[in-house]
């Protein structure tokens, strides 16, 4: 039996965590019918079906939920690898931290001040890549929220805060003092580019994918897409402290999972330096920086 490809699996995991080829064939940045095509090639290979095709809604057969299961340690394996192996030949000595733009990249400046380490090399990373570059090796530490894939990572919790909506001046929901994730059904959310099944469900708060609504890449895009009165979105409260704006109203909403911020490492690792760092983070843990 022919071996499937790397491509290929890459290309299946994406399908598989969409469950939607069109957004799958976005995210991998190319077209959609070859990625349906590749799906078939590599069921062909393996001489089973991966999805089953017969619903409205596309979904994974036992034997992909299998490789779905099974194909991430081998990718992730295979990427860190590389990509250690490469930085070990050209001899670089160096911590790689990663966090995204907003109050990840704030506590980072707190931790890389106080470290005063010239080893260290900040990467700012978009939505959704920081867990992803750990176990790739792109970067030894990050600081990264909730939820995200820790597979092959060890994580200690910095903070927890509350997650409020923002709305665009004059909507409806903006006369009400305190809000509800029930109050916020049929409204459309953003999506954010990177995001699949519990992160998308987790920053709308609405599962319901009819309700989609623009896609964002950070949130500068966002709020533009809120004060436009394209969505409503559900932010940190401490991006809503920092952002105050007359075209978007925050409020707070009792029922939905806080935000949470966390530093990752290699599960295993016995790093001095990524130590080192995660202990400066937990120092400098007391809360979001908006609120120090």
């Amino acid at each position: 039996m022919p071996e499937p490809e790397i491509r290929e699996l890459r290309y299946f995991r994406a399908v598989a965590e969409d469950l939607n080829i069109t957004r799958a064939a976005d995210r991998l940045g190319i077209a959609q019918p070859p990625l349906s095509r590749a799906m078939r090639q590599l069921e062909h290979r393996l001489g089973v079906p991966l999805f089953d095709r017969s619903g409205q809604r596309l979904a994974l057969t036992s034997a992909g939920e299998t490789l779905l299961k099974e194909s991430g340690p081998v990718l992730d394996a295979l990427d860190s690898a590389v990509r250690r192996t490469q930085r070990a030949g050209q001899e670089i000595d160096e911590l790689v931290v990663t966090a995204k733009p907003g109050v990840a990249t704030e506590l980072l400046h707190h931790v890389v001040a106080e470290l005063n380490d010239p080893r260290i090399h900040v990467v700012v990373s978009g939505f959704g890549e920081q867990a992803d570059m750990v176990r790739d090796g792109r970067a030894e530490v990050a600081l990264v929220s909730r939820p995200f894939d820790d597979r092959g990572l060890e994580e200690e919790l910095l903070y927890m805060e509350p997650r409020v909506a923002a709305l665009p001046a004059g909507h409806e929901l903006a006369e009400r003092e305190v809000l509800s994730a029930e109050d916020l059904a049929g409204i459309p959310a953003p999506r954010w580019s990177r995001a699949h099944g519990a992160e998308r469900n987790y920053w709308a708060a609405r599962p319901d994918d009819s309700v989609d609504g623009p896609m964002v890449q950070d949130s500068s895009q966002l709020l533009e897409v809120v004060a436009f009165g394209q969505a409503v979105a559900l932010v940190p409260r401490s991006m809503a402290e920092r952002n105050i704006r007359p075209d978007v109203v925050y409020r707070p909403v009792t029922d939905v999972e806080p935000y949470q911020m966390l530093v990752v490492w290699p599960a295993g690792s016995r790093s001095a330096a990524v130590a080192a760092f995660v202990e400066a983070a937990v120092r400098h843990s007391s809360g979001p920086p908006a609120a120090r």
